[in-house]
């Protein structure tokens, strides 16, 4: 009895082991389809945001991963670095233009083609895909009409025209080159790039621009399921119908990425960073300026690290900074409009390339250049004329003042002068009791003289 006890305690064991683990199994084997959301610009934070979904979803051996995307454009540089991630992951990437008025501009029109799979959503757009925007400072609008006559007389184009044209016919050869990886319609990315062309939804399915269009992400998982993709160099058949849909929302390093990568919102917390510093060596003690500042000035420089930024221009900011700090503490107002100067030069120059999303705010660099230079000429009066209203001190503030001779012999003596007993000398002949007036001093001896109403008291 006791050995059949035993058989049966142990076949429950193994029985209620096996009920335990069996709906981890289950989930561990569950089919999965992950998807992410880039919502606005492309910036390095949908990078990042890419980057970790897809390294998520080879972990977890996922079907797909469905890239929805609605976004006018951004910077080339992360753009390049989400097409490179698509290119090498092991899963298979959807892209979908979704939902409803969402469109795929710009880089997002790139990084569609890039996709092992295209699809958009009715209602939708893709296209002008141009390069619009090259770095350094703004060419100015007008112009002399003789130097524009000289442009057209001259051989070969001019240089920011020849500049163009190398970007342009770039981003052409990387188009096409998406295109003929895919099999899409390689002629249509070289227009969307040369002329700006866009498409709708239907007739991008017609131009063999994407390869479905779907409603949701369930009938795009549908409809995708079955067809034949390259991944990582090899064959592999998608089987996404009835796939469970798990959205990856980005995390708070992501969110935080987001906003501070704004060049705008970054060269603010430059700023913030610089007079809670200053502000904290002016008042020590104080500790909450500089730990703030501390933190805002490594935020924002970190985020125009992440940008495409020319390091000249910065360096000509934080120098223009440099100037109307000193500007506050001396002034001597040369300083001042050499920081503004300086500040805006660097502003204009501070990004190497812009994008939808990812260009500075000229009301913004202005009102924080106006704002720094009135914040520095406040300080310098205000420190001018405190330094006029301090009070004398030391041998400077004694002359003048009355006395009173307490003893006096020949030409030496000592007085009375604000309380204190001195000793003094004189060139005229003084007594005890006399009202005088201190002339000098040097080396803690008074030389008095008689007041104009000097008499005996």
């Amino acid at each position: 009895m006791t050995l059949a006890r035993m058989a049966v305690l142990a076949a429950a064991f193994m029985a209620a082991a096996a009920a335990s683990h069996s709906p981890v199994t289950a989930e561990a084997t569950e089919k999965v389809a992950l998807r992410v959301v880039i919502d606005g610009a492309i910036g390095p934070a949908s990078a990042r945001q890419l980057n970790e979904a897809l390294a998520k979803a080879a972990e977890r051996h996922a079907e797909a991963v469905v890239l929805e995307i609605d976004t006018p454009g951004g910077l080339v540089t992360s753009m390049r670095e989400m097409i490179a991630d698509i290119l090498a992951s092991p899963v298979p990437v959807i892209g979908y233009v979704a939902p409803a008025g969402a469109h795929a501009a710009s880089a997002g029109t790139y990084i569609l083609y890039a996709t092992h799979v295209a699809a958009m959503a009715p209602g939708t757009n893709l296209g002008a895909a141009t390069p619009v925007e090259l770095g350094g400072l703004p060419s100015l609008p007008g112009g002399d009409e003789k130097d524009k006559g000289d442009q057209k007389n001259a051989t070969g184009p001019p240089a920011g025209d020849a500049m163009m044209t190398k970007v342009t016919n770039d981003a052409v050869a990387l188009i096409r080159s998406l295109a003929e990886l895919r099999g899409r319609n390689a002629n249509w990315g070289e227009k969307a790039v040369r002329e700006a062309a866009s498409l709708s939804a239907n007739a991008a399915l017609q131009a063999h621009v994407v390869d479905l269009v779907a409603r949701d992400t369930a009938e795009l998982l549908q409809l995708a399921d079955g067809r034949t993709v390259e991944v990582a160099g090899k064959q592999q058949v998608l089987a996404t119908k009835g796939v469970a849909v798990e959205t990856l929302d980005p995390g708070w390093l992501i969110r935080l990425l987001a906003v501070i990568t704004d060049p705008n919102i970054a060269v603010v917390l430059m700023l913030a960073g610089v007079y809670g510093l200053v502000f904290e060596f002016t008042s020590p003690g104080a500790v909450a300026p500089g730990v703030i500042g501390t933190i805002c000035l490594l935020l924002g420089l970190y985020a125009l690290n992440l940008l495409p930024i020319s390091y000249t221009g910065l360096a000509l900011m934080l120098l223009g900074i440099a100037f109307l700090v000193i500007e506050a503490f001396n002034p001597t107002v040369v300083l001042g409009l050499g920081g503004v100067a300086a500040f805006l030069l660097g502003a204009a120059m501070l990004l190497k390339v812009e994008g939808p999303g990812f260009e500075m705010s000229w009301a913004l660099i202005g009102t924080a250049a106006a704002l720094t230079l009135g914040l520095a000429l406040l300080a310098g009066s205000y420190l001018w004329r405190a330094r006029r209203s301090l009070p004398r001190v030391g041998a400077q503030a004694m002359h003048g003042l009355p006395a009173r001779i307490l003893d006096w012999s020949g030409s030496e003596g000592h007085v009375l002068a604000q309380g204190e007993r001195w000793r003094a000398k004189a060139d005229e002949p003084l007594a005890p009791g006399d009202s005088v007036e201190v002339a000098d001093v040097r080396d803690l001896v008074l030389t008095v003289r008689r007041r104009n109403n000097g008499a005996r008291q």
